[in-house]
């Protein structure tokens, strides 16, 4: 999280914004959520996450750097599954940009989730690697 903040500030960028999204304990009708596993159709991860950078600066041609990260494998509650980074002249394009970023994310990219729980485990219905893209 600090190193891809840290990526993303530029001379030229007053406002950098990060987002995080950390695994939870709970999800709509399931407590005691104690892991989830992620797995992502890599190849086509990649490029749908090229496509939501370039739409992104296509929107907020000023943007300075944009860091798109998400992780596979096995997390525990509380560990960070994705982060965006968004550096920009100014707070609102930043802002802007990064929530666009995440939501972008989050409904294209072929990542998905299974959850464990005190009674069982299930595939999630939300698309969610550590897949990221640079320019």
């Amino acid at each position: 999280m600090a190193e891809a903040a840290a990526w993303v500030r530029r001379p030229h960028c007053g406002a950098v914004v990060t987002f995080t999204g950390t695994a939870r304990d709970h999800s709509p009708g399931r407590g005691g959520v104690h892991r989830l596993d992620y797995e992502a159709y890599e190849e086509q991860a990649v490029i749908r996450m090229a496509a939501v950078l370039d739409d992104l600066r296509r929107r907020w041609p000023a943007v300075g750097r944009v860091a798109l990260l998400h992780r596979t494998g096995s997390l525990a509650v509380s560990d960070a599954a994705v982060v965006v980074a968004v550096s920009a002249p100014h707070r609102v394009e930043a802002f802007a940009a990064a929530h666009f970023a995440i939501d972008e994310l989050k409904r294209t990219v072929p990542i998905w989730k299974r959850e464990a729980w005190a009674d069982g485990e299930s595939w999630g219905l939300d698309s969610q690697g550590f897949t990221e893209v640079r320019p």
